[in-house]
C-alpha cells in the first residue's frame, strides 16, 4: 500500500480536494454523556449527483471552513495518514511520527 503522513496544511488541504473531499465535524457523544467533536472528511464521486427529495437524518455531521478543521487538528496534535491511490485516511498521533 503507498501510505505516508501529512502534517502541512497546504499538503492535507490539497490531498482531500484532489480526491474530491471535504472538511466535516460530527458532533459524538462521550462515554459521560457529553457532545465531542470528531474530524471527519467526506468524500463524493467526482461526477456524482446530489440526492433530491430523500429527508435527511441528523447524523450530527456538519460541513466545516478548512480554517476550524485545521485549527482543531492542530489543537489535537493530528496528523493525516494518507493512500495516495485512494481517499483512504486515518487520524494519527502527531506524537507517533517520531
Amino acid at each position: 500500500m503507498n501510505t505516508h503522513t501529512l502534517t502541512r496544511h497546504h499538503d492535507i488541504r490539497t490531498w482531500v480536494i484532489d480526491h474530491h473531499g471535504t472538511p466535516a465535524i460530527r458532533r459524538v457523544l462521550n462515554r459521560f454523556g457529553q457532545t465531542e467533536a470528531r474530524l471527519e472528511l467526506t468524500f463524493t464521486a467526482p461526477k456524482a449527483r446530489p440526492q433530491q427529495g430523500m429527508p435527511s437524518i441528523d447524523d450530527g455531521l456538519s460541513p466545516c471552513s478548512w480554517a476550524a478543521w485545521l485549527a482543531e487538528l492542530d489543537r489535537r496534535h493530528l496528523a493525516l495518514r494518507v493512500n495516495d491511490r485512494r481517499p483512504d485516511f486515518e487520524l494519527v498521533s502527531r506524537s507517533d511520527l517520531n
